[in-house]
């Protein structure tokens, strides 16, 4: 059965989109790593300035640049990579076994 739906998603191209959508997202939660951080630093900052010190909380609000925002796009973009290429292993890669058979064969053939 899987040998089957292998078959259609190579044969009607869904696969190999499917593949392209995947690594695009993967590429955009990459770019998100270095984003979020900058976004969320940018937007304390605007925060500190737009409210009055007299209704700001008391406690200090941390001024450092806010490595923790990038963690979850950090780990979106490991397991959307690693399915990218379970899936193009699955789909695309034949073994090197399968494939020297097959070449020997078309020599075969030929002759």
């Amino acid at each position: 059965m899987l040998n089957r739906l292998k078959n259609v998603l190579v044969e009607s191209f869904v696969g190999t989109i499917a593949l392209g959508y995947v690594l695009a997202q993967t590429i955009l939660h990459f770019v998100n790593v270095f984003a979020s951080p900058i976004a969320g630093w940018v937007a304390r900052d605007e925060y500190r300035r737009l409210v009055p010190k007299s209704l700001a909380p008391q406690s200090p609000a941390p001024t450092g640049f806010p490595y923790r925002n990038a963690l979850p796009e950090l780990v979106s973009f490991l397991l959307l990579l690693l399915v990218w290429y379970v899936l193009l292993r699955w789909l695309f890669w034949k073994p090197v076994a399968q494939v020297g058979q097959q070449q020997d064969a078309q020599t075969r053939g030929k002759s």
